[in-house]
């Protein structure tokens, strides 16, 4: 998961307490074990643009908020352009995985 720093800042900027891999020092993990972070972690959600997480893992496992972005790239500028639906996602109660695809995405 490489999601731009910008990204992270947007996000506190809006009321939601973020961190990157890098920050947790998690870099180099393995979605599963990645995931067992989280949650043992405490936290409640997971962003990420890799849109094999899907089909790696069972969700039913991870009582955790999962959003796949799809876009045709990670650059901040590319997620901007869809950051307010990502917003949207963050504020719903859910657990599982979401996905929100980039609106010029096909």
């Amino acid at each position: 998961m490489k999601i731009s720093l910008k990204l992270k800042y947007r996000l506190i900027e809006n009321g939601i307490n973020s961190f990157t891999a890098k920050d947790m020092m998690w870099l180099g993990k393995e979605n599963g074990e990645l995931l067992n972070l989280l949650i043992q972690n405490k936290f409640t959600g997971f962003i990420t643009i890799d849109n094999n997480l899907s089909f790696q893992n069972n969700f039913d496992n991870y009582p955790i908020a999962v959003i796949i972005l799809v876009a045709f790239d990670n650059t901040y500028e590319t997620i901007m352009e869809f950051f307010e639906k990502i917003l949207e996602c963050i504020k719903e109660d859910f657990n599982g995985v979401r996905t929100i695809m980039h609106p010029g995405y096909k």
